[in-house]
Formats: C-alpha cells, structure tokens, sequence
C-alpha cells in the first residue's frame, strides 16, 4: 500500500517536472481527461499521515490602540470601517458603492458547548448572524465612507453579491436571490427573487456562496463548497456541491462548470482573459502538509480530484479504490497555497496605481488554520502574473495578524479582498469586525 501511494507521488513530481522544462517551448495541451502540471511551482508532497492530524484553534484577541497588519514598504494601511458584525465579503459597484457582507457560522446547544471546550468559539464569531449587507460610500473621496447604511436586510446567510445591470445579486447559503437595483439606492426594500435553490447544511463552515459574472453579463457562476471534509456523509449529500455552477442571469440553464473543488470560495476573471480563476480551499486531517490549499484557472468540465484525489492523480487513502475513473482525470492547479491555510478571497489587480509588479497579479486572502500543528495561513498573500498566466510563487502581501505563534493567539482574520476603483485594496478582517485598506 506505501509502495503504491509513494510511485503515485513520485509519478505526480514526474509529470511536474516534465512540464517545468516545457514551458520554454510547445505547451502540453490541458483538457479534462490529462493532467497537466504548473510551471510555476515543484510541489513535494509527503504520504498522507506523515504527521499527525491536530486542531489548534486560534485565540482572536482584536486590534487595539494603533496596532494595524503590515504591508510592503510605501503602502499604507488604514481603517476603512469598524464596528462591523463578521465581515466576510465586499463587492463594489460601478458607481463606487461599497457593500460589505455580515454573516457568519452559528453554533448552537451541545454544538455550541462542544466548540467552547475545544477552543473554535475563540476562533471565530459563532454567535446569531447578522444577516444582513452594509452600504459604505465615500463621497468626497479621502479614502474613508462617510455614508454607511443597511443596505438589505433579514437574509441567509449572505455572502457573494453581484450588480448586473439593474439587478443586485445576493449568494444566500441556500439560494441565490435578484433584486431590482437602481445605482446609488442605498436601501433595497423591494421583494427579491429566489432565482436558484442552493444545497445548504452539513459541514458548517462551508456555508458560503460566492457569485461573479462573465464579461458581458450572459452569464453567472456560483460557487459551492462541499457538505463534509471528505465525503463522510455520503456523496449523495454532495450533489451540486463542491463545484462551480454556471447559469443564465435569470437562473435557468443551470449546468456544472466544473467540479471536484472543495470549497472553491474566491473567484475572479484574470485581467485580459476569459479564463475564471477560484481559490479552493482543501481537505484536512491528513496531517500538516496536506492538501495544499491552491489557485487554479479553471477548466470547463474540468475535475479537480474532491473527494478521491488531489493534486492531480494521488489517491486519497480514505477513498481508497472508489472512483479510479475520477483519481485517473484528476486536473493539477496551478498554484499552491499552502496547506490549511484556508485561502478564500481572491482578486486579481487590475488598477494603476500599486507598483508594476503587482499589476495582473493575484491577492489571496488566507482566513488561517485549525488543522495545524502551528498556525499558518492568517495573511494575504501576492501572486505574480503576466498575460493571465502565473509567473511565480505566492509571496506575503499584508501580514501581522499573528500576534503569538506559539500561543495560538491572533489580532484578526483576513477573508475577501476587492480591489476598488481607485487602485486601492480592500481586506474583510471578520474577526475584528473591519475592514482594512491598502494604499499606495
């Protein structure tokens, strides 16, 4: 069995590095059926177990004082909004209108007791949701809103939001609903649409729905996380989830886009492409160097390997022998994360005014982990592109969220990033309960 699992990787480094020292010349053409490999990176995986699988949940302690996360050098970082119920998301219009999600997961009797035991409750808000979007609008242009109002109230678990035209789009946890929608209304009272019923409940930290458009508007994706870490409830729990979904802006046509992604939260268009991007969030209890969470431009009909496989074809043990047709299509992504580090934002930077660097380039925002033996994750991360394709390895962006490692004890978590208009970066810090901007 370790002799089989071991060529299995070694094969997966093979493909890797066959592909590395293509890329110089012709391309190996990637569709559903091969397994093509990142130029970018090597990736070295150990065997599954190869350390043990522990929880250590962080210990939010806030920011105080002046205390603030650290960007590069000639970046500034300022309080954007505070006082927030869990931020978790931020969308900006075409007219500059900010809105800001707050949601988060709710824990409740014997759950609730079992999360203050273990450490979670410290973690993260697990309280009543708010349920609610928030309008912020800065209209003199300093950098700070001076108009903050609820924009649309009493929902489910919001997150994704999308305006289309005349339409305001919200990514409950259990449907996606449509709004009439006007520029610069600061109040949504109208009845909304429920135009597509979304699986919700099982594994509760994958509640979240995010929703982004193509160029021309034709058409909507919608991503789902899974019901379960690894299948455990039975993939009959699975359908619809852990996959992309495409449809018309009305709701219909609805097909898979692709599927085997885990929690594929974070999704954006890489600039001057009409390829869509997702930042997945992978499976746990493998131990600390597995799965790597990872950022991959997605292929139509392509299958990223949950629950069977990851990283291309290496079979997770806990699936053993199940579906070899899927462990055998199983796509590689592009970019590796890290592993647990709970990479769910995403924006490419598409603006002028941060260095030439980081124009094309990609923010990952890294909530942080749980399933580590030493916190990682708990920062945004940089990934360099050039023509839409990625051209290096993650490299630290907006760090300081840690306070005491050894502790376990952090000042906040990062989740969605937005680059606005004005070049500026957005940072939903839902632990703190704010929102950060970086300027250059």
């Amino acid at each position: 069995m370790r002799t089989f699992r071991t060529f299995l990787i070694y094969l997966s480094a093979f493909v890797l590095l066959t592909y590395c020292k293509q890329q110089s010349g012709e391309q190996t053409a990637q569709t559903a059926d091969t397994v093509a490999a990142t130029p970018v990176q090597q990736v070295k995986l150990p065997e599954p177990y190869a350390t043990e699988s522990v929880k250590k949940y962080s210990k939010v302690l806030g920011w105080s004082g002046g205390q603030k996360p650290v960007a590069p050098e000639g970046f500034a970082v300022t309080k954007f909004a505070a006082g927030l119920v869990n931020p978790r998301w931020i969308c900006q219009a075409p007219n500059g209108d900010i809105f800001v999600a707050e949601a988060n997961t709710e824990s409740k009797g014997a759950k609730k007791v079992a999360d203050q035991v273990t450490g979670k409750a410290q973690s993260q808000r697990l309280a009543e949701s708010a349920d609610r979007i928030t309008l912020l609008r800065d209209t003199n242009q300093d950098g700070r809103p001076d108009v903050r109002q609820v924009f649309l109230a009493n929902l489910n678990k919001p997150f994704g939001m999308l305006v289309l035209g005349n339409r305001f789009y919200v990514a409950n946890t259990d449907g996606l609903w449509r709004y009439p929608y006007q520029p610069g209304q600061e109040r949504i009272t109208a009845q909304g649409q429920k135009i597509a019923e979304l699986p919700a409940g099982g594994y509760n930290n994958h509640w979240t729905r995010n929703v982004i458009a193509n160029a021309d508007g034709s058409k909507i994706y919608v991503s789902v996380g899974s019901a379960s870490n690894v299948g455990e409830y039975g993939m009959d729990k699975e359908v619809r989830r852990a996959a992309i979904l495409e449809m018309n802006p009305d709701g219909t046509q609805e097909r898979i886009y692709a599927s085997g992604l885990r929690n594929p939260v974070g999704m954006d268009w890489a600039p001057g492409t009409q390829t869509l991007w997702t930042a997945v969030n992978e499976r746990d209890e493998l131990g600390d160097e597995l799965v790597p969470d990872y950022l991959a431009g997605v292929k139509e009909g392509g299958f990223y390997g949950w629950p069977y496989a990851y990283f291309g074809p290496i079979e997770d043990p806990r699936m053993k022998g199940q579906r070899p047709d899927l462990v055998k299509k199983t796509l590689v992504p592009d970019v590796a994360l890290g592993s647990h580090t709970a990479s769910l934002g995403l924006a490419f930077y598409d603006q002028a005014a941060f260095p030439e660097k980081y124009r094309g380039g990609a923010f990952v925002g890294q909530h942080g982990s749980w399933n580590s033996s030493q916190l990682v994750g708990y920062k945004v991360v940089f990934v360099p592109f050039k023509n839409g394709k990625p051209t290096g390895k993650p490299e630290d962006f907006l760090t300081g969220f840690i306070a005491n490692r050894e502790n376990g004890e952090v000042y906040g978590r990062p989740v969605g990033v937005t680059v606005l208009a004005d070049g500026s970066l957005l940072v939903a810090d839902d632990a703190a309960n704010t929102v950060w901007r970086i300027s250059h």
